[in-house]
């Protein structure tokens, strides 16, 4: 057959929506609704892709930027009969199967595509609907078989009755029109020019163009999706809500299907472009979003939030916000941890409770368990940073980086005020800021000597006392007129310190 290739109408504005982003830029699963559709026609082995964009025409073609598809522009938009119609410059000479689709409908499967293309082909048919079976037809155009068709016409569709134009016997159809469609190229725009704005909205409706076909003797037939749920077209944050949990749910079940166990399906969300590996475990509570790979044998939350990072084999993270980092083999983070885009943890390193961690690399087998900030900085192998620690790497103009040797050991509440290097196997003593650089295998102290004065914290009681008895005199009665009372008045408590 000749290659197939496809329409997406892009164009609309999606005022139900009440946002100034395009609708089909919203997203699902952690991608815009167009890259589901342009990624499901692909999948069913259609190259050539022709979206036609009109309003928030740049954020669309920016968010397709990298699929290889070819745009044409609605500047008003009069209808799908009319946006199909702007996509004629660039398909008028395929004569092949032609598959229009809504950049709204993110649920819709390769294969589901590939069989309406199939199927299409299969009978010569001048246009194929996809349609589906619902429970509640509400609001859907009907689809209209033949009461009796011939054995060798199965399918043959009469009509597609709007549910306002419906008689109550067409509206207890339950099989709706999904706004998907696969045309014979060669008839499609000769069909759309025939077409008639004729309706409350003056506009040019694409399933007119189905009747006109049908009416000029062509054979159009309907294929009904094997799950309803693909042909949800999301027009309110309502049905966004609904689409997403719907490929959620997908996702969860193909990822438990690979060997991965999710403790709890209902509460993890998975990105579509998450890559798990078998044997991992998610915990519940988790998020795992963009272009993240998770290795084999990690262990993920509980409410973990992971995003376009790499977790390798066998790492733990707990309680933690990970973001465009590098976890190595056998690493843990957190609980109550924060890794900002640039981190990178080599084997068997760990950062433990409320630790942030920027832009730094993190050598195997070193520790930052607690209560520090790293940032703009390279720790070697077997390092350990005390409680408190502190790399102050910016001096209000640049960012500066630290540099802590193999073995070093730093001690609680040390500052290391960066540009700063610490040698291998030095240490610091706690309490120190340490601002010049620390050679190798020394000790290194920033703080006042320390000061005992003997008896001093009786002789501060002492004169508090006598402080707070002199100003309890001021205020009696029979003061003298020099003598002011304290703030809150006679038989106050204040002092007037």
């Amino acid at each position: 057959m000749t290659t197939p290739a496809a329409l997406v109408l892009a164009a609309g504005q999606g005022t139900r929506m009440k946002s100034k982003r395009p609708k089909v830029l919203h997203e699902v699963a952690g991608r815009p609704m167009v890259r589901h559709v342009v990624e499901a026609l692909r999948g069913a082995g259609i190259q050539r892709i022709v979206v036609v964009v009109g309003h928030g025409a740049d954020g669309v073609r920016a968010a397709l930027g990298d699929m290889n598809v070819e745009f044409a522009v609605q500047e008003e938009q009069l209808g799908t009969g009319h946006a199909v119609m702007q996509a004629e410059p660039l398909l008028a000479g395929h004569g092949g199967p032609v598959v229009v689709t809504c950049g709204d409908v993110p649920l819709l499967r390769p294969e589901t595509v590939a069989q309406l293309v199939e199927t299409h082909v299969a009978r010569g048919a001048a246009a194929t609907v996809l349609s589906a079976m619902v429970d509640d037809p509400t609001g859907y155009g009907r689809v209209v078989r033949a009461q009796a068709p011939a054995a060798a016409e199965p399918g043959r569709l009469i009509r597609i009755v709007e549910h306002a134009d419906a008689s109550p016997e067409e509206r207890a159809i339950r099989e709706v029109n999904s706004g998907t469609y696969c045309f014979d190229g060669g008839r499609l725009f000769e069909a759309l020019r025939a077409v008639r704005p004729d309706n409350a909205q003056g506009e040019y409706y694409l399933p007119d163009a189905v009747h006109v076909l049908a009416q000029g003797g062509g054979f159009v037939q309907a294929v009904i999706a094997p799950d309803a749920d693909e042909i949800l077209g999301v027009n309110t944050r309502v049905e966004l809500a609904r689409a997403e949990a719907v490929y959620r749910r997908r996702i969860v079940e193909h990822w438990m299907l690979q060997g991965v166990t999710i403790v709890d399906p209902d509460t993890v969300y998975i990105d579509a472009d998450v890559s798990l590996a078998p044997d991992v475990t998610v915990l519940p509570f988790t998020f795992i979003r963009g272009n993240t790979r998770i290795e084999e044998d990690c262990r993920i939350g509980p409410h973990a939030d992971i995003a376009d990072s790499v977790v390798e084999r066998g790492a733990a993270v707990e309680r933690a916000v990970v973001k465009g980092s590098r976890i190595g083999p056998g690493c843990a983070v957190g609980p109550y941890a924060y890794l900002r885009p640039g981190t990178v943890m080599e084997e068997r390193a760990r950062v433990g409770s409320f630790v942030e961690v920027k832009k730094s690399r993190i050598g195997p087998e070193s520790k930052v368990p607690h209560l520090s900030y790293v940032g703009d900085a390279v720790l070697g192998r077997d390092v350990n940073l005390g409680a408190g620690t502190i790399t102050c790497n910016w001096d209000g103009f640049n960012k500066y980086e630290t540099v802590i040797e193999d073995g070093a050991r730093i001690g609680s509440n040390t500052n290391l005020i960066a540009p700063v290097r610490i040698g291998k196997g030095a240490f610091t003593g706690a309490g120190s800021s340490i601002a010049k650089d620390v050679p190798a295998d020394a000790l290194a102290i920033e703080r006042a000597e320390q000061r005992n004065i003997e008896g001093w914290a009786v002789r501060r009681r002492q004169r508090a006392e006598a402080e707070k008895t002199a100003a309890g005199r001021a205020g009696a009665p029979g003061a003298g007129a020099d003598e002011s009372p304290p703030a809150d008045g006679p038989g106050g408590d204040k002092g007037t310190s």
